[in-house]
């Protein structure tokens, strides 16, 4: 019986330890299939677009120009040079109300950068859409703009674009968020704080974090980026048919409890006709946050500030010191009694006499009779000794009415 028990026991220890070695693997299964998710999650396809860096100068974007020329390098001159006429006529328009025109020479000097949003070049003709940037310095002496516009504080800005039932922000790339990161904020009174959706931006920052009311997170959020408050661009972008018509309704919301600023639609045929309608909606939304800025309904959230803690030292109270104002303009003299008479000076017992009031002076006590006074020669100079080498003199002996003593008297 001893043989088979513990044949028993052994297969029954064999199959705790597979059991065992099972559960790890799938335990090493397990963590291994999440961590790969998590990194797919962060990776994946490519996603993230950084914003370009806007300077102050003045941009004048969707010119179109077509023009001909002796060939092909003579039209693309010719048709950048009617882009900057046409151009600083826009800009000065938008400024005072009336166009007005100005020499090539002096719009070449003014003129920084050609952008080529759309361009077609054939052996003499020049067909194109361009954007002309002037230098904010030397256009602004003639436009007359002088000093800074007030701006608001910082914005985060969370486009979120959906497309066929689904909503992404950075979980992908998307014409939305690229018309954002392209998008010119030196002009615009709205300090956008844009995110480029790199890394882990794509999990902090998705089409769900919108729906949260908890400002819990959003203080984090804040933080992370310096941003006062957050601004959400909504899209939802409709096909007509393939290859047909885009209609785009935009919405723009304000803040996490999502307040609506306001909202318009659009409609865009021909090619690249996603792009045109996301860069038009995005300088129109634009528009609509400016004027709540102006109007004063995009105002901070005192919540989704991060307040440090102050802490309070103990102050040490010095002790008020006392001049002669607080003390009636007398500052009292505390009299010093000296600790022994002088050793040499001559003793008098008589009683000192009471202190006179300070109405009436102190009368003159009258001087002893010079018979009474025991005749001495001048004080011999003392020299400094100790304490214990002072000689104490007798008191000289008298009777009931302050008499010397006969045998004082006749002795001295």
């Amino acid at each position: 019986m001893d043989f088979y028990a513990k044949i028993a026991k052994r297969e029954l220890m064999i199959k705790s330890i597979s059991n065992f070695k099972r559960i790890c693997a799938a335990l090493c299964v397990t963590a291994l299939l999440g961590t790969t998710a998590i990194w797919a999650q962060i990776e994946g396809p490519k996603r993230g677009i950084a914003p370009i860096a806007s300077t102050g100068d003045f941009e004048v974007a969707g010119i179109e120009v077509n023009v001909t020329g002796n060939n092909a390098d003579d039209a693309r001159r010719k048709g950048w040079q009617e882009a900057q006429r046409k151009a600083w006529s826009k800009l000065y328009s938008s400024r005072h109300g009336k166009g007005a025109s100005l020499s090539d020479s002096a719009l070449d000097n003014m003129v920084t950068a050609i952008v080529v949003e759309e361009e077609q070049i054939g052996p003499r003709r020049y067909v194109a859409k361009l954007g002309v940037v002037f230098d904010r310095a030397r256009a602004g002496q003639i436009l007359g703009i002088k000093g800074v516009a007030r701006r608001s504080a910082p914005m985060l800005i969370l486009p979120v674009m959906t497309d066929g039932g689904a909503n992404f922000v950075f979980e992908r790339r998307t014409e939305w968020q690229r018309a954002w990161a392209l998008f010119k904020t030196s002009e615009s009174t709205i300090d956008y704080v844009r995110p480029s959706g790199f890394q882990a931006e794509s999990l902090l920052l998705n089409a769900g974090q919108i729906e949260r009311r908890g400002r819990g997170w959003w203080r984090v959020i804040m933080d992370q980026f310096g941003a006062a408050d957050v601004l959400i661009p909504v899209v939802k972008v409709e096909h007509s048919w393939p290859g047909g018509p885009l209609v785009g309704k935009f919405t723009a919301f304000y803040g996490p409890d999502k307040k609506l600023i306001g909202s318009f639609n659009l409609r865009v045929t021909g090619e690249n006709a996603m792009r045109r309608l996301m860069v038009e909606g995005a300088a129109r939304m634009d528009g609509m946050f400016q004027q709540a800025l102006a109007n004063g309904r995009l105002r901070g959230d005192s919540s989704l500030v991060v307040q440090e803690e102050v802490l309070e030292e103990p102050v040490e109270e010095e002790a008020p010191i006392m001049d002669e104002s607080d003390m009636g303009g007398e500052i009292p003299e505390t009299p010093i009694t000296p600790l022994s008479p002088p050793v040499d000076a001559p003793v008098n017992n008589d009683p000192a006499p009471a202190p006179a009031p300070k109405s009436a002076p102190a009368p003159k006590s009258a001087p002893a009779p010079k018979s009474l006074l025991p005749k001495s020669g001048p004080a011999p100079k003392s020299s400094p000794t100790a304490f214990n080498d002072v000689k104490i003199q007798k008191r000289p002996a008298r009777d009931k009415k302050g008499n010397l003593a006969a045998s004082h008297r006749f002795a001295a």
